[in-house]
């Protein structure tokens, strides 16, 4: 015979059990609490020992100990390590205040402001020590002990010699000091809490310098220490997991910056750049051009004008040999992005003496976009620099998502290198979010790939998105 419980009875069993999951959950905080504190206070202990002592790398004369080392020369090796690293892209808002920062990052937790880099002492970076300077780079860390946000790419950077962080903050030395303290970030509770990055860091950051593959080539190696550290061209074109770290077992195969797609840059010849030739991915980085392949546009754009272009030939091939050797991802896509189209026949020619009462995608382009690009998608000028561009084999318009061409007519391309200087207006002013869905929808139906198609709201939200 089953005896009931009194309400008196249950309550207090209720109770107890609350307090017992009460408690086990504080021993459970107390005890991951006290771990992070560990880690914490033994992170300069384990931290990894570079190749060479921090005392024998430094760019000031007083503390090089042999004489014979040109200063001039460090100077003009770390000028050319911060276009590698494309430094300038994040650190400037305003073309009149160079390495400023005050550039606004969109994150899913809120906006970060990069902050100022020059040598001014109270605002930038003056007061800084060599010391202070690697510890950012290679652990995260600000100069009086604040966690950094991974919008700063430590996780990459933190492959770097310091021989060659310490060039980088020659040249940054020598900058003029600009005074202007950027905004602050505008990140939400609980994100505002910097010490949470010890959290991230755990599941996200692992520490330490690049070390060369014996296996491979110096020609190998000398490119992964590039894109996988001072290039940091994981940041871009890696997916992120839900803490925005990293997803490591998709490395390369392509993510989303802000609207903008950062297509997979593996070697499978589907997906990525497997059918690429080693001179047309040298070219696109160098010119922002691969005839027959792409156009560089966006982010990429930048990339190529403010970095990529300044990047010395055997460095080039040093990356592509690196790009060649990786795991080939192929994302589900069957068939390249730049094996599409043929010409326009006579689209035109079926609009004379009709009345057209609706969004037309076809009138739209033959009004904004034919005198470019001409009617039948060809361009104009071929393969030459300068020319403007093919829609045909074009990888913006035969890719599986449409978001790159829409964002292109939303914002246009402005990209100037030392060869050519591309243009394209911007239509987001002149356009509402309809018509560019119908001239998105009408071009790759006619030029790329027809499944890729969006509707004004998705153009909308493209819109959206913080440049």
């Amino acid at each position: 015979m089953k005896i009931a419980k009194s309400p008196a009875t249950a309550t207090a069993n209720h109770e107890r059990d609350r307090r017992a999951r009460a408690a086990i959950a504080a021993a459970l905080f107390c005890a991951f609490a006290l771990y992070i504190a560990w880690h914490a206070s033994h992170e300069s202990q384990t931290r990894p020992i570079d190749e060479l002592p921090m005392s024998t790398a430094r760019g000031d004369d007083t503390s090089i100990p042999n004489a014979d080392v040109d200063k001039s020369d460090l100077i003009k090796r770390g000028a050319y390590l911060t276009r590698v690293g494309d430094c300038a892209a994040c650190h400037t808002a305003d073309p009149g205040r160079p390495f400023a920062g005050g550039r606004s990052i969109s994150t899913p937790f809120g906006k970060i402001y990069t902050p100022n880099i020059t040598p001014d002492p109270d605002t930038g970076i003056g007061q800084w020590s060599d010391t202070d300077f690697v510890r950012a780079l290679h652990e995260g860390i600000g100069k009086a002990g604040e966690r950094l946000y991974p919008a700063f790419p430590y996780v990459e950077f933190t492959r770097m010699t310091e021989q060659d962080m310490l060039a980088i903050r020659a040249y940054l030395n020598t900058l003029a000091p600009v005074h202007y303290r950027p905004p602050a970030n505008e990140l939400r509770f609980p994100f505002n809490q910097r010490w949470l990055m010890i959290v991230w860091n755990l599941f996200n950051f692992n520490e330490g310098r690049f070390v060369p593959d014996p296996k491979q080539s110096p020609q190998y190696n000398r490119g992964a220490y590039l894109v996988e550290g001072l290039a940091h061209c994981e940041a871009c074109h890696t997916p992120r997991n839900f803490m925005q770290g990293l997803k490591t077992t998709e490395r390369f195969s392509g993510a989303t910056q802000a609207g903008w797609q950062a297509y997979n840059i593996t070697p499978d010849r589907t997906s990525g750049i497997g059918n690429w030739s080693d001179d047309a991915l040298i070219a696109y980085l160098s010119t922002g051009i691969a005839a027959g392949h792409a156009s560089a546009a966006g982010p990429m754009a930048d990339v190529v004008q403010h970095s990529t272009q300044y990047l010395k030939y055997e460095d080039l091939r040093s990356i592509v040999a690196y790009l060649r050797a990786l795991p080939p991802v192929s994302g589900g896509v069957t068939r390249p992005r730049d094996a599409w189209g043929m010409p326009a026949a006579d689209d035109i020619t079926s609009l004379r003496g009709t009345a057209v009462t609706t969004v037309s995608g076809l009138q739209l382009f033959a009004v904004n976009c034919a005198s470019c690009h001409r009617w039948t998608g060809e361009g104009v000028g071929g393969n030459v620099l300068g020319a403007l561009p093919s829609l045909i084999h074009n990888s913006v318009v035969g890719a599986p998502s449409p978001d790159n061409l829409a964002m292109v007519i939303l914002h246009g391309v402005r990209r100037q290198t030392k060869d050519s200087d591309m243009l394209m207006p911007a239509f987001a002013d002149e356009l509402n979010n309809e018509q560019v869905a119908a001239i998105s929808n009408y071009v790759t139906k006619r030029f790329g790939n027809p499944q890729a198609t969006l509707t004004a709201d998705q153009v909308a939200a493209l819109r959206a998105q913080p440049q």
